[in-house]
């Protein structure tokens, strides 16, 4: 791997592991900053799909797809967000490492293929960890077992978002793809937002700056160094970069927020990044395997 492609995926991780940080500065409801953040992105984006506009023949046939896609990507921003509020970031990231988990248990239940052992004992590894993790958090107070428990059902939202997603961007460019997501999912938030009656006017032009921050920096810029890289590095290496965000989003929190890491968080989020890892390492591993021409 080149060096400027090492370079350009730690950019990218340490660009969405400030999305933690933007949103605990910010003080307006996590429906809110979610829908600004999402619109706002799909603004920025523009350019970007009306370049793309010849290869949009598809968009009509796959709308179902989409639209289930930006609404559980709106319900993860909606949960996720709302955890930030109620627990530290590092119990919050810590769950969210868990989303290749349940991507996979996803795959596994939706193609109805075996799942090797192996791959249950870094599953079951990473769970454990996680559990140990929002166990420190939860012995705390109401609210940061609440906020584990928003983590975890935004962690659940996002991987639905990745299982669906993939069928839409098999036909739909990637940009389009984004844009269209983006905005069905701040829609879902707006509905959110209309329902618990939170104002979508009146914020300090801090929120507002945080709102832009979040859509430049963490949406686009971060996850989109990495839709970027998909044509020269495999999708494991961008999902064992991911892996990295609750060790550098906590560490961020530590120095930033003033959020000290407990012992118990640091024992869980440490088990639960290794059993994450391992299996990620492994299905690294086998991609080579089959991809090696034979002897």
């Amino acid at each position: 791997m080149r060096a400027s492609t090492v370079f350009l995926l730690a950019l990218g991780l340490v660009a969405i592991s400030f999305s933690a940080m933007f949103i605990a500065w910010s003080t307006a409801p996590a429906g809110v900053i979610g829908m600004y953040r999402l619109w706002m992105a799909a603004a920025l984006l523009l350019p970007a799909v009306w370049r793309e506009r010849p290869q949009v023949q598809s968009l009509r046939r796959m709308s179902g797809w989409l639209a289930a896609s930006g609404v559980l990507l709106g319900l993860h921003f909606l949960f996720w967000i709302e955890s930030l509020k109620l627990t530290s970031v590092a119990s919050s990231l810590i769950i969210l490492a868990l989303e290749p988990v349940f991507v996979w248990i996803g795959e596994r239940l939706w193609r109805r293929s075996p799942a090797a052992w192996v791959d249950l004992a870094s599953m079951a590894v990473a769970i454990a960890g996680a559990a140990l993790a929002a166990a420190a958090s939860a012995g705390l107070s109401r609210t940061g077992a609440l906020g584990d428990l928003m983590s975890l059902l935004g962690t659940l939202a996002v991987s639905g978002y990745v299982l669906v997603g993939a069928r839409a961007r098999a036909e739909v460019p990637a940009w389009t793809y984004n844009a269209c997501v983006f905005v069905v999912g701040g829609a879902v938030l707006a509905a959110a937002n209309g329902c618990l009656g939170a104002p979508f006017w009146g914020y300090s032009a801090r929120n507002w700056l945080l709102f832009l921050a979040l859509a430049v920096v963490s949406t686009i810029l971060g996850h989109g160094i990495f839709n970027a890289l998909l044509h020269r590095v495999p999708p494991t290496a961008i999902a064992m970069t991911v892996v990295g965000e609750p060790v550098v989003g906590s560490l961020l929190a530590t120095v930033l927020l003033h959020q000290p890491i407990t012992p118990l968080e640091a024992v869980g989020g440490a088990v639960c990044l290794t059993g994450v890892g391992a299996y990620l390492w492994r299905s690294a591993r086998q991609g080579e395997d089959e991809t090696d021409p034979p002897r």
